[in-house]
């Protein structure tokens, strides 16, 4: 099954700050040029306009805006970015630097504060795609808005990559706006050459 996934648009003023999980707004003219670059993805490439979305914003309202074009949009949970705990939403300056030399040190295992591990992000990211592709039998392309840190471990699952033990095997993210697409099958992923679209 080929899973296609945009990057939601830049949310307003998250310089600087832990945004995981923060339900952070989104300019409506990106949102609506995100939805736009999706109509003609899916119009030039014939696929089902049906799209799956995280419930936080960045990503719900690109369904919503895409909803009264004939798209029908699930929202999944699953989707959400990482949870940063207590974390989420604070300037990146305030968090103080031992914890943070903590986290990097313990990278796949470590979470603040009622947050959530990078491990436990890849096991709800495979969990989702594996579900999505028993579901759907392998026929028709999946669809969905998402963010940079489950975009990174879905590709890095299909690589068949382990969860990074260091901050420094951590890819750098997708750019916003931008698609990636995978091919996999449930519980054996496969990258299928990691493509990017604009």
């Amino acid at each position: 099954m080929v899973l296609y996934i945009w990057r939601h648009p830049k949310p307003i003023a998250a310089n600087g700050f832990c945004i995981g999980q923060t339900d952070i707004s989104v300019d409506k003219r990106k949102i609506k040029r995100l939805a736009n670059k999706i109509q003609r993805f899916v119009r030039l490439h014939q696929l089902p306009k049906v799209i799956w979305v995280s419930p936080l914003q960045r990503s719900l309202k690109v369904g919503e805006i895409l909803a009264p074009h004939g798209f029908q949009y699930h929202v999944a949970p699953e989707l959400a970015e990482i949870d940063f705990g207590n974390w989420d939403g604070q300037p990146w300056a305030q968090i103080p630097k031992q914890e943070i030399d903590d986290w990097c040190d313990h990278f796949a295992d470590f979470a603040h504060n009622d947050g959530e591990s990078l491990q436990q992000l890849f096991e709800r990211v495979e969990n989702w795609l594996n579900e999505m592709a028993a579901q759907n039998s392998g026929q028709k392309p999946v669809l969905a808005v998402g963010h940079a840190g489950w975009i990174n471990a879905a590709n890095m699952i299909a690589a068949g990559q382990e969860t990074p033990k260091i901050a420094a095997d951590w890819p750098q993210a997708v750019n916003y706006l931008q698609c990636r697409k995978l091919d996999f099958q449930p519980k054996k992923l496969a990258v299928y050459n990691s493509q990017l679209f604009e």
